[in-house]
């Protein structure tokens, strides 16, 4: 029998429930038209672009996986054939990201999925999620899945669930708060209290 408990979070760590989600055939979508003045690319990332577009989708929420990463590393990633990126602009200025990962046989990985506060309740995230759902099993995949976590936005973990995805796992991950460690600035996610 498990006992119920808390478990101490050392100070200048955070911790996040993290939970999988999956789907593994393609579901049925309604046709979306996207917001008026955005329109949907496809990307060939530079180190400028990635970073510039990955901190203002995700410092909000906390985001801090590809900061910790070196340039040469993360371009790594961004080079490879088998990584697709892609964004909605409006007025000239990107303001989404979509990351999909086919790096490993048959499957699919939403590696990063947001936008930024200028087009957040616009119904562009609906018309992004859709065409992502579409890129990912246009290629030969059986699996398409994610990953999110308690940092991430309130909204998060129900519109994936809309969408069709299904949670499998959850874990619990432990990290150097990324406002200690300099990679997000001390007022960061201010909603996540910071705790030297």
């Amino acid at each position: 029998m498990l006992k119920n408990g808390f478990h101490d979070v050392p100070n200048g760590k955070v911790a996040m429930v993290v939970t999988h989600l999956e789907m593994t055939a393609a579901p049925d979508l309604r046709e979306l038209d996207l917001p008026e003045g955005v329109t949907f690319r496809p990307v060939t990332p530079d180190l400028t672009w990635y970073r510039d577009i990955f901190d203002r989708v995700g410092a909000p929420w906390m985001w801090f996986g590809r900061r910790a990463l070196k340039d040469n590393a993360l371009m790594v990633v961004l080079n490879d054939p088998k990584v697709a990126l892609y964004s909605l602009s409006r007025d000239g200025q990107d303001e989404a990201l979509l990351e999909l990962d086919f790096r490993v046989e048959g499957a699919c990985e939403l590696a990063y999925f947001g936008l930024t506060s200028k087009l957040i309740g616009s119904g562009a995230g609906r018309y992004l999620m859709n065409k992502a759902i579409r890129l990912a099993w246009d290629a030969p995949i059986t699996r398409f899945h994610l990953h999110t976590c308690t940092l991430d936005s309130p909204q998060a973990m129900d519109f994936y669930i809309r969408s069709g995805f299904t949670p499998y796992r959850r874990q619990i991950e432990l990290a150097d708060d990324p406002r200690l460690t300099g990679l997000l600035p001390e007022d960061a996610a201010p909603h996540v209290p910071l705790i030297r």
